[in-house]
């Protein structure tokens, strides 16, 4: 009941929030009207956040590294001390941990140092980025085309229930791709700035993002370049030399950025290094880790993300871009949606996060279309028919938006299993536990180190004689030969 109560006041408040952010709005009270808008926007995430326990894939082990990384920033680790063998390939039990980039690992860490090894804390560099980029979408939308345009694509990006979802880190890719997207979109801005004024400082700074973007999630972050390319070009203030000039500066700035750490783990991890790198390019040819999908997969995913109407303003935004190519804003917009939404089409390996970084590309284009729907509503046979799509081009993100959050959904705020780990204690920085369902979140919440398996007797006295004590979640299936060991104790943890 209090899970429904809340879920309630949730919506009333943040409907209540956006309906006066839109009023505001209309009586050009700009600014205003952009602080309620991530106010609500803050309200959404902040809730969903609040699940008092890791997620499976992929934040619990994005908590645990971040964890590790507090002590030893530029050692990222899963296992601490990995007391048995195991496969630097597989990422999800190894020891030195590069299966993803340094950056939002750092930022988890920070936070987490300032305010707590906590769940929110954990989420909360999320939360704050994807408010922030509330004001960024509404800053692009407005330098492309106008203030209306920014503020509807910001009021699409404040309700989108995967990037809320994912900064929440309910699901697959969670905080990294929450990042990746937050340093695209910010270069771009970047961009727009510095062809509007010639700054170089705004060059360095767009140059900065996309290597942080590319220290987030890789090289799609290189999607930036030809976007600052035709944005350079519309301004029509530069000659082709000085185009070619501050692009050779902006890769630049990109490589000082990125370059540095990849040279650093491949000198001190090369093992680990190399492999990392060769994953990386296998997502291209093979179906890795059961994310085959079929070919079309993340154009049917476009449905989901942005409901089922959204073909439409997309339809239109690639058909106007190819029938006035010289109007380089709209093919801004076309080539950051269609460019990667291409390449992981033909990539083996799908996700439903990878094309996220286009998202705002794709509310500044669905703000378009809405905008021509209501000018030109007269023009139409069927009066009623813009006003149909006008509506259902907002009903279906917000309906999808209350479908992620679940606001109505009974959530345990106490869970059992982790108030179980939370009151386990370690007698030392020495201690394991073994025969535990969740070993990455017991190391989260504690200082053991764990394992899923029951140990054999003779790995039990290795551990012993390394110094360790040796801790056994007991289900009943121990044998009979380690309850007689004096240095090994039993604990009950067992998981709802």
């Amino acid at each position: 009941m209090e899970n429904l109560l809340t879920g309630i006041l949730l919506l009333l408040a943040s409907g209540a929030g956006y309906i006066l952010a839109f009023r505001l709005f209309g009586k050009k009270r700009t600014g205003f009207s952009l602080i309620i808008l991530m106010g609500c926007g803050l309200l959404l995430r902040i809730y969903t956040a609040s699940d008092p326990f890791l997620h499976n894939w992929d934040e619990r082990y994005h908590a645990l590294v971040a964890k590790n990384i507090i002590q030893h920033p530029l050692k990222p680790t899963l296992y601490e001390e990995p007391l048995l063998e195991y496969d630097y390939r597989d990422w999800t039990r190894n020891h030195v941990w590069l299966h993803k980039q340094p950056v939002p690992l750092w930022t988890m860490a920070v936070s987490m140092s300032l305010f707590g090894t906590s769940e929110i804390a954990l989420r909360l560099p999320s939360i704050l980025l994807t408010t922030l980029g509330i004001w960024i979408t509404f800053a692009i939308g407005r330098h492309l085309f106008n203030r209306r345009i920014g503020f509807i694509a910001a009021f699409l990006y404040s309700i989108h229930g995967l990037i809320i979802e994912l900064s929440a880190g309910r699901v697959a890719t969670d905080h990294v791709d929450i990042f990746f997207l937050f340093f695209i979109q910010l270069a771009v801005l970047f961009a727009i700035k510095f062809a509007g004024n010639k700054s170089t400082l705004m060059n360095i700074f767009c140059g900065i993002s996309i290597g942080l973007a590319i220290l987030s999630k890789w090289l799609p972050a290189l999607i930036v370049i030809p976007i600052w390319l035709l944005i350079v070009l519309d301004s029509g203030k530069f000659t082709t030399r000085e185009i070619l000039l501050n692009l050779s500066l902006l890769c630049l700035i990109v490589v000082v950025v990125f370059l540095p750490w990849q040279l650093y783990i491949h000198r001190t991890f090369p093992v680990e290094a190399r492999w990392e790198s060769h994953f990386n390019r296998m997502h291209l040819s093979e179906e890795l880790e059961g994310h085959g999908r079929p070919f079309l997969f993340h154009f049917h995913m476009a449905r989901i993300h942005f409901g089922e109407v959204v073909y439409l303003p997309l339809y239109w935004l690639f058909w106007k871009s190819l029938k006035n190519w010289r109007k380089l804003k709209r093919m801004v917009l076309s080539v950051w949606i269609l460019i990667p939404y291409l390449f992981f089409t033909f990539a083996a390996t799908k996700m439903q996060a990878y094309t996220l970084f286009t998202a705002p590309a794709i509310f500044i284009a669905t703000a378009l279309f809405l905008h021509y729907l209501y000018v030109y509503r007269n023009r139409f046979h069927f009066r009623w028919m813009p006003w149909l799509v006008i509506v259902l081009l907002i009903a279906l993100p917000a309906r999808y938006s209350i479908e992620r959050i679940k606001p109505f959904a009974t959530v345990d705020s106490r869970p059992s299993w982790v108030m179980a780990l939370k009151k386990l204690e370690a007698e030392n920085e020495n201690s394991v536990i073994f025969n535990v369902d969740y070993p990455i979140e017991a190391m989260f919440y504690t200082d053991f180190i764990a394992y899923e398996e029951i140990p054999d007797l003779q790995t039990v006295e290795r551990i012993v004689e390394a110094g360790y004590r040796v801790f056994i979640n007991d289900k009943g299936m121990v044998d009979d030969s380690l309850r007689t060991l004096p240095d090994v104790a039993f604990v009950n943890v067992h998981r709802d």
